[in-house]
């Protein structure tokens, strides 16, 4: 059964292909159900006479795609912070492995972003 998150989340969506399938559904139907997936599968029974398993097949065929790019998009996320964890841990053992260079490092970088901002403001 499809899952209320899904439905809520992507309710906008999944609204345009249910009228597409079921031209009976109206406005206020939409409105009166709210995303509820119990209202909506009763809503569409009585609009269309359809089986109640038909519905529910058909939901599931419409949030399907939803929910494969919303775990997609959890899946990248995990990734992303990974590799944020992984590249702090690099600079954090770097900086105490080698404290002198890393300070040459944050100096360099200092300075050269003070010249770039003085060289900015110069110009203006």
């Amino acid at each position: 059964m499809i899952n209320q998150q899904i439905l809520e989340g992507n309710w906008n969506e999944i609204k345009g292909k249910l009228r597409q399938k079921w031209g009976q559904l109206t406005d206020d139907d939409f409105q009166q159900i709210r995303g509820d997936v119990e209202q909506l599968i009763g809503a569409i029974q009585r609009k269309t006479g359809e089986a109640r398993e038909a519905i529910e097949k058909y939901l599931e065929e419409i949030s399907g795609g939803a929910a494969s790019a919303a775990a997609t998009v959890c899946d990248y996320a995990q990734h992303a912070s990974d590799q944020v964890h992984v590249a702090y841990d690099q600079a954090e053992r770097f900086v105490r492995d080698r404290p002198g260079e890393s300070l040459l490092v944050c100096f360099g970088l200092g300075l050269i972003t003070g010249v770039v901002i003085a060289l900015s403001l110069r110009s203006r």
